[in-house]
């Protein structure tokens, strides 16, 4: 553990919230509803004592909810938690989630009063301590899966603008527990894996050590397209952009995860990022206008959208993310509006750019629907074991974020030309083999929030 990392580690843990449910009282609640259980398994039998036709219900696996702040309906943890309990839209139909939530963690808890009636209402058992939630108040590991929602809360930010979210410090005690009990269970990660690149490569070195399943990252990815395709595998590319809301390090994290799942689908697959570097201020253009592949397609974009001559030079805050991968392969994340998440790629071979578009996502309190892709692809993972991409694409992902931040600062000093960062560490290989993700279909009705009681 670096000097870093046990820092991270003391400062979260003088936080941790006080006078939850206790263990005890926790354990109560889960016998009552195992109580309930066991009445139905003792009716089961009697319908086959009796002759008739009774199906045995596949056990669903258990879920342990980590989260740092459950207070508003616009927080991850409200989207992705009320899903894994009450199903969601997928491809047009309302789907039964096939997991259970048996125990939840409230980092920030004073804060999480939604969470806490959630919980409540679902006879949910909330535990003091992240090892008190995937050992449900014992000794061992006594969950088939966790699901960490690190996102929202009152965090302090540092000088780069990275938002010190806990994510690192409850992944880090599930880990513990699974070497105590010599055995490990799928974890899910919400969004990138941590601000800091030294935890992400330790949360992913453990997973493959450990041997379970890591997935996580942006929902985006996964959101409906437009058009409704999927880059082949090998795909030549040679140059791509991604356009989109980049305000914070939240929001370019969702613009990068959204480059990674379509780069690392190019020929040869994903070899690794040589260098990163951040340029912001009207210094970004001239950027653009020096860089005839990330002129020619951000113009095709502009024009994809029929929107005016100089549409995203006039827009607020302009920065650009840079790329350099290893195979010599370019690209960029550009700051831009009105064109939701948008990539855009030179692939050889062609005449004309592909523009592929993630459009449409709901304003910031009716997000309910907006992420049910990824509570699905999570539910899936939790039922196969198998991730549904390759883990290494999340880590890559986290590790350009962390280096785009730190690019525009040397020794306490900022500079709107941020410094070209070699990242000879992010060497990561691998070649993606999954099919199609994203969502498909007719777009959620607006359906209200399924907590368990009146919203």
């Amino acid at each position: 553990m670096t000097n870093k990392q046990a820092k991270t580690a003391v400062d979260l843990t003088t936080s941790s919230p006080v006078n939850q449910v206790t263990p005890s009282e926790a354990l109560l609640t889960r016998r009552e509803v195992l109580g309930m259980v066991g009445m139905a398994g003792v009716a089961t039998l009697t319908e086959r004592a009796f002759g008739a036709v009774a199906e045995v219900p596949q056990k669903r696996p258990r879920i342990a909810c980590l989260v740092s702040f459950w207070g508003a309906p616009g927080s991850h943890a409200d989207w992705i938690i009320d899903k894994l309990m009450d199903g969601y839209w997928w491809k047009g139909v309302d789907t039964p989630s096939r997991v259970e939530v048996v125990s939840v963690y409230l980092h920030q808890f004073d804060t999480s009063l939604l969470g806490q009636k959630v919980c409540k209402a679902n006879n949910i058992p909330i535990f003091k301590t992240v090892g008190e939630a995937v050992t449900l108040g014992g000794t061992d590991l006594a969950v088939d899966g966790v699901v960490i929602v690190g996102e929202h809360g009152n965090y302090p930010t540092n000088l780069k603008g990275q938002w010190l979210l806990p994510r690192w410090w409850m992944y880090q005690q599930v880990v513990h527990v699974f070497e105590k009990s010599k055995r490990s269970v799928p974890v899910f990660n919400d969004k990138h894996l941590s601000y800091n690149w030294d935890e992400a490569k330790w949360m992913y070195d453990k997973s493959r050590e450990l041997g379970f399943p890591l997935t996580g990252g942006s929902s985006i990815p996964i959101y409906f397209r437009t058009p409704e395709v999927e880059l082949a595998i090998d795909t030549p590319i040679q140059n791509s952009i991604v356009i989109g809301g980049t305000a914070d390090e939240g929001a370019l994290f969702h613009c990068i995860d959204v480059l990674q799942a379509f780069v690392d689908r190019r020929k040869g697959g994903e070899t690794g990022v040589k260098a990163v570097q951040c340029i912001r201020g009207s210094e970004t253009w001239k950027w653009v206008e020096r860089t005839p592949w990330a002129a020619t397609l951000l113009e095709s974009v502009r024009k994809k959208f029929n929107l005016p001559a100089g549409h995203f030079q006039a827009g607020k805050n302009p920065n650009v993310c840079i790329v350099e991968y290893n195979d010599g392969t370019n690209a960029a994340v550009i700051a831009g509006t009105d064109v939701g998440w948008t990539y855009a790629a030179e692939i050889a071979g062609q005449k004309a750019p592909t523009i592929i578009s993630m459009l449409g996502w709901p304003g910031p309190f009716s997000q309910y629907h907006a992420s049910n892709a990824h509570s699905h692809w999570l539910i899936e993972m939790m039922v196969t074991k198998k991730e549904p991409f390759n883990a290494e694409r999340l880590l890559l992902s986290t590790g350009i974020t962390d280096y785009n931040m730190d690019s525009c600062w040397e020794n306490g000093r900022y500079s709107e030309v941020g410094r070209r960062i070699e990242t000879p560490f992010l060497n990561m290989t691998y070649r993606s083999t999954h099919g199609p993700l994203f969502e498909t279909g007719p777009r959620p009705p607006a359906l209200p929030y399924r907590r368990g009681f009146e919203s």
